[in-house]
């Protein structure tokens, strides 16, 4: 079995003390590709060197969160440019809008989310979305650039069947994490996770955040990772009434296929490669 995780924060300062042995970890789990999450500046740039650092499993997206919209001026805009040009940068994002937080102003946020629309169109990747509280104004922006992009994903989907039918006709890809595990929050999602098509399925773990709430034993750090992944793919694989090697399978591909992903040398052998350069850094 082989699964992707198309959504983990590892530029966070939370793995600075153990990042590559979650790597390994993950690896071990069968997570055998992650896509590494660019938020603003500096964990984009951090993505790139962790995607540069691990050729062929780890990836980068290259983005600003609307949390940090104002922070989009002309030169970070262009600094952004350069780095979604980058053979490690998969997508453009992590972009959208965040009316629940309000950590910036709105049209500050929905002109941040248009330049990087116009950004992902261009350059001719897809773009890594981000909605909470805002579906309208979201959907609205994206209708207006639906024809130039070359394809996106809902990151952590935790709407309503209404917004779900949206964002599928919109041509989007639905990226479903922990928050289905969560029976106070995420419950409602399994009873239409069958009508999300099987190409356009993909799971990520949101890393270190959303920490499946019924994962036993819970770590004590009460942090998330990658390895986890595969606790999400059982509760999605039973609420769509499909085997795990299925969905597996099914949101594997769609993810290699969205992102450009190749499929990677043998786990075991990177496994090993992962572990051999682990001890090095301690020699």
């Amino acid at each position: 079995m082989e699964l992707i995780d198309i959504g983990v924060n590892l530029a966070h300062d939370s793995f600075d003390a153990d990042r590559e042995q979650v790597i390994e970890r993950a690896l071990r789990a069968e997570v055998v590709q992650m896509i590494v999450t660019g938020s603003d500046a500096s964990s984009t740039q951090r993505a790139v060197q962790l995607a540069s650092a691990h050729p062929g499993r780890l990836f980068a997206t290259a983005g600003v969160h609307p949390h940090h919209a104002g922070q989009l001026d002309a030169a970070l805009a262009n600094g952004l440019e350069l780095w979604m040009r980058s053979p490690h940068v998969v997508a453009v994002g992590e972009c959208g809008l965040d009316y629940f937080r309000d950590y910036s102003p709105r049209a500050v946020q929905r002109t941040a989310f248009a330049r990087q629309l116009e950004l992902g169109a261009r350059i001719g990747k897809p773009v890594f979305l981000h909605q909470r509280d805002a579906h309208e104004d979201f959907a609205a922006i994206l209708r207006e650039y639906r024809g130039a992009l070359v394809g996106g994903v809902a990151h952590c989907f935790t709407g309503t069947p209404a917004q779900l039918a949206a964002y599928l006709e919109l041509g989007l890809a639905i990226g479903i994490t922990g928050w289905i595990c969560d029976e106070r929050r995420g419950a409602h999602l399994t009873a239409f996770m069958a009508e999300i098509p099987a190409e356009r399925l993909m799971l990520e773990t949101d890393a270190p955040y959303l920490l499946p709430r019924d994962l036993e034993p819970r770590p004590a750090s009460r942090r998330n990772e990658p390895a986890y992944l595969v606790h999400i793919a059982r509760t999605v694989a039973r609420a769509r009434g499909e085997p795990l090697a299925r969905l597996a399978a099914s949101s594997t591909a769609a993810s290699r296929a969205l992102f450009g992903l190749v499929e990677p040398a043998p786990l075991a052998a990177c496994a090993a490669a992962v572990s051999h350069g682990t001890r090095n850094q301690h020699e």
